[in-house]
């Protein structure tokens, strides 16, 4: 399994050497009272979006980048707006490139908050972000992950001071997911459950589920600004498109499938299918003939996905 298919952190970690304080690639985003979205462009050495709410006595952290530069930097981007103590990271799941900054935060007091699930993955799955043969220096970043102090089942709630944080454990992405909602500021970090007009990486997804995820926060979240986990910020329309997405590909595949299509020609199939309404989302290149081949897979039962802890 070659990285470029899969995630596009390989360039994120060669890069972030180079990135200092003083040029954080990314941009911190006002999209409610407190709440404050760090969204990351494309290719960026940050790796994904991530973001910050602020209450009456700390701060709640959501995501920390891919590495402990990109997060010393969103922790400089934090200390601009407020100098209250940071008390939670908030990890939506388990993928390097949304906590390979664990460490920073703890090392600046948080206590680590996942989905239970995210524990027994995050020093392991991680790995095979790197190929069949990962590097020693690699193996090292991944055993360093910062692990969580408190995971949760179902849901948590967390009182930052006079702002409500609400957790929520909703499946489809890694079977670990987190959603992050903050009514009072109607806001809701979805993390890799939402990609803003981008292609998904579906390496651990089951998208039936996810589809139903999306049109629960479609149905309950209607007047929400939305962080995705990869391109802008976005509106429940956003959402509705990204979901859309999912819905076209499982039916392109499942149409093919029918037809007794498989390798070349079912990916041939779905790609003219997708290609007129698609194309031209973020990831399309890097990451559309691994959607199709994933999704055939589970739709033929014969996906391996990461699997939970008894």
């Amino acid at each position: 399994m070659k990285i470029r298919n899969v995630l596009l952190i390989a360039a994120c970690l060669c890069a972030v050497s180079a990135f200092g304080a003083e040029n954080p690639d990314f941009t911190v985003k006002k999209i409610g009272d407190g709440v404050y979205a760090a969204i990351s462009g494309d290719g960026s050495k940050s790796g994904s979006n991530a973001g910050f709410i602020v209450g009456g006595n700390g701060v709640a952290v959501v995501d920390t980048f891919v590495s402990a530069p990109a997060a010393k930097d969103l922790l400089a981007e934090i200390r601009k707006v407020t100098s209250l103590p940071i008390r939670y990271v908030i990890n939506t799941h388990y993928h390097l490139d949304h906590t390979g900054g664990n460490a920073v935060f703890a090392e600046a007091g948080a206590t680590i908050i996942a989905q239970r699930n995210l524990r027994g993955w995050l020093r392991t799955e991680n790995l095979k972000f790197f190929g069949a043969t990962p590097k020693p220096e690699q193996k090292a970043t991944v055993e360093a992950l910062a692990l969580p102090d408190i995971v949760y089942t179902d849901a948590l709630e967390i009182n930052l001071g006079n702002k409500l944080v609400l957790v929520r454990y909703m499946l489809g992405h890694t079977g670990g997911d987190s959603v992050v909602s903050v009514p009072d500021a109607k806001a809701v970090f979805g993390g890799d459950l939402f990609w803003q007009h981008h292609l998904p990486n579906l390496i651990d997804a089951s998208t039936l589920p996810w589809i139903e995820t999306l049109d629960k926060l479609i149905a309950e979240q209607a007047s929400s600004t939305f962080v995705s986990g990869h391109g802008d910020t976005g509106t429940v329309t956003d959402v509705k498109d990204f979901r859309d997405y999912l819905t076209a590909l499982r039916q392109a595949v499942a149409q093919s499938q029918s037809e007794g299509k498989s390798g070349t020609e079912l990916t041939d199939a779905v790609t003219a299918a997708l290609k007129d309404k698609y194309s031209k989302w973020g990831f399309y290149n890097a990451f559309l003939k691994r959607n199709i081949e994933q999704t055939a897979a589970e739709l033929k039962g014969t996906k391996k996905v990461p699997v939970a802890a008894k």
